[in-house]
């Protein structure tokens, strides 16, 4: 364990100086310290090289287009690799606005207007309230910022 530390020490030092050897691993990693909830920026991100010991089997993002329009679901360091959970898509829907509802079987179509009781990205499957009756629905988030009923879901 101590000469790893110490292969680990060295190759940090060695990166810190801006080389980067054969095998290193280039991953992006914030510039600076991004915040719970903030929307990730392309000038908030850049590339650093890590000893494929120090980042061989860690799930981390390893691509800057899978970091840029996401938002950070915990707050992520400068240079620190982020984990693949540590981003999530921006909501398409917010909580307690207007949204349609549509619910679709063959050719029949059936639209409301909805209340969402919580914000979500598309894919997520949300309840809303329909505003003429107060019924709760169950519905799936469409990228186009509507929600899908039904049992086409």
């Amino acid at each position: 364990m101590g000469l790893r530390c110490l292969i680990l020490g060295a190759a940090a030092l060695l990166l810190q100086a801006g080389q980067v050897f054969a095998g290193d691993r280039i991953l992006p990693v914030p510039a600076v310290t991004i915040y719970p909830g903030d929307l990730i920026g392309e000038e908030q991100i850049i590339e650093r090289a890590f000893p494929l010991a120090a980042a061989g089997k860690v799930s981390v993002i390893e691509e800057r287009p899978l970091l840029v329009g996401k938002i950070a679901r915990r707050t992520l360091l400068p240079g620190k690799p982020i984990p693949l959970n540590g981003v999530r898509e921006p909501d398409v829907i917010t909580r307690g606005g207007s949204v349609i509802a549509v619910y679709q079987a063959g050719t029949l179509t059936i639209t409301s207007l909805v209340s969402p009781l919580k914000a979500g990205a598309a894919g997520d499957v949300i309840e809303a309230r329909n505003i003429d009756s107060g019924q709760i629905i169950r519905g799936t988030i469409q990228p186009d910022g509507t929600i899908r009923v039904g049992s086409s879901q």
